[in-house]
């Protein structure tokens, strides 16, 4: 089927090769969401390839969901790096800035539920308050669903307008019982759960992508 070919798809079409190649100018370094990307592609193939398994049709067609997954991820994580970019250049007064590098010194602080300290460890809520608190002075409510319900906060639905600094929201059959902070890339920093410590996921695919409902932008 020829699936050593198909990683060239991130990359640009080869020239023509009935013409002798001009100078050839150096590449521009791709983005981190180009490699990203290649590198997935490449890790499917050894997967579909490998298991024989499977029905031909049956590997086509998986690979096929796979990699219509794939691309949608990409897609959006390029809108939201293009609207973070925009939100940290309007930055002037650095509030966004201080969130993420007062939640970014927390990054291996051990979960505990009800923990609102770095001493104590975080639970997610617990997380989310103490970064706003210590970095801008701004109190938010002590648990998630009531962060998520807070009218005076702009309403966000739309991954693709994330910017750095908002709070996102996850659940499960309509109700709101996780949080984080969006750090931009399609990734937000979060206390996940017992057991775990404060760190980055994605929020464009996989568990997080499937949990996610909402988000709010504080007025900073």
């Amino acid at each position: 089927m020829g699936f050593a070919a198909l990683p060239a798809l991130a990359q640009d079409a080869p020239e023509d090769t009935a013409t002798p190649p001009a100078a050839k100018a150096p590449e521009p370094q791709r983005s981190k969401t180009d490699a990203a990307a290649t590198a997935t592609l490449a890790a499917l193939l050894p997967h579909l390839a490998g298991n024989d398994t499977i029905p031909l049709m049956d590997r086509s067609a998986m690979f096929a969901g796979d990699l219509s997954r794939l691309l949608s991820a990409y897609d959006a994580s390029r809108s939201v790096a293009s609207a973070t970019d925009t939100a940290l250049a309007n930055d002037s007064d650095g509030k966004v800035q201080s969130i993420l590098r007062r939640a970014m010194t927390l990054l291996g602080t051990p979960y505990r539920w009800g923990g609102t300290s770095p001493d104590a460890g975080f639970d997610c809520s617990g997380l989310v308050g103490y970064v706003f608190r210590t970095a801008l002075g701004i109190e938010l409510p002590r648990v998630s669903r009531e962060m998520a319900s807070q009218a005076s906060n702009q309403l966000i639905r739309d991954r693709s307008a994330l910017v750095a600094g908002d709070l996102v929201f996850f659940g499960r059959r309509g109700r709101v019982d996780h949080v984080g902070i969006y750090v931009g890339d399609g990734r937000f920093l979060h206390a996940p759960s017992t057991g775990k410590d404060v760190r980055t996921d994605t929020l464009l695919s996989g568990y997080w992508g499937d949990k996610f409902m909402q988000a709010r932008r504080l007025d900073l």
